[in-house]
């Protein structure tokens, strides 16, 4: 379950090789899910962001702000 929503930028794209959808979270280094659907790809990469926020914290690392703002340009 969904602690806390996070406000990283969330990327999703169809992947022709992999053929389902496909979610990339830039801001966390190697945060990635993927679905079915555009919807579950989303709830997949929700979860993916609290793994990694969790992972990470347990390891005392520190957890990067997210910036609020498009990384990416298409």
């Amino acid at each position: 379950m969904i602690t806390q929503m996070y406000k990283y930028e969330i990327i999703i794209y169809w992947s022709n090789e992999d053929q389902c959808f496909i979610a990339d979270i830039p801001e966390l280094p190697g945060c990635m899910a993927h679905g079915d659907t555009p919807t579950s790809t989303l709830h997949n990469a929700e979860l993916a962001m609290q793994l990694w926020i969790d992972t990470v914290h347990e390891f005392n690392d520190p957890i990067p702000e997210p910036k609020g703002r498009r990384l990416i340009l298409a």
